[in-house]
């Protein structure tokens, strides 16, 4: 259970170093779009590649590679993936959610709260997060496509144009 081997240590060690040179060749090569957090696909992948890095590492039974190529399929799909995104819009719909306004001009919007299963303390604490001590002083607060919050402080303008709000208001 705690034995190591001479031969899987150097296996380790080498095939660890040559997969994570491999890795970041391929993140190189792919753009910086690859490891960003802007949707679920983007976790995917992120998630994904820390796995088979692991696998590679402590697999004895999987080549050096056969994980340069899962990388190599995983990344290449991520691209394929935004590159359809940003050219289609269709396409981009089906895969990202929108952001929605879960807070505006000092009320919580309820309905679209429960849709996002958004608690008002978890907005409270974005709110709180973004340095700003007063319900008063926050114009929106936007639940983004990546699911963090995003807190507007000033006069909400042209920034809230794709932002989807719910129209009705009620206490919660």
């Amino acid at each position: 259970m705690f034995e190591i081997t001479w031969d899987s240590f150097i296996r380790i060690v080498t095939v660890g170093v040559l997969a994570y040179i491999g890795l970041l060749i391929f993140l190189r090569t792919s753009g910086k779009r690859t490891l960003t957090k802007l949707n679920a696909f983007d976790l995917i992948v992120t998630v994904a590649l820390g796995s088979t890095l692991a696998t590679i590492l402590l697999d004895s039974s999987i080549s050096l590679w056969e994980g340069l190529t899962a990388f190599a399929v995983l990344i290449t799909l991520q691209y394929l993936i935004t590159f359809t995104a940003v050219r289609s819009k269709g396409f981009n719909q089906l895969i990202k959610s929108e952001p929605r306004l879960v807070f505006l001009e000092g009320e919580f919007l309820t309905q679209a709260m429960r849709k996002e299963r958004i608690k008002d303390i978890e907005i409270m604490q974005a709110i709180r997060n973004s340095g700003e001590g007063d319900l008063k002083n926050i114009q929106a607060v936007i639940l983004e496509t990546d699911g963090s919050m995003s807190v507007i402080s000033n006069k909400a303008g042209t920034a809230l144009a794709n932002v989807k709000e719910e129209v009705k208001k009620d206490p919660l």
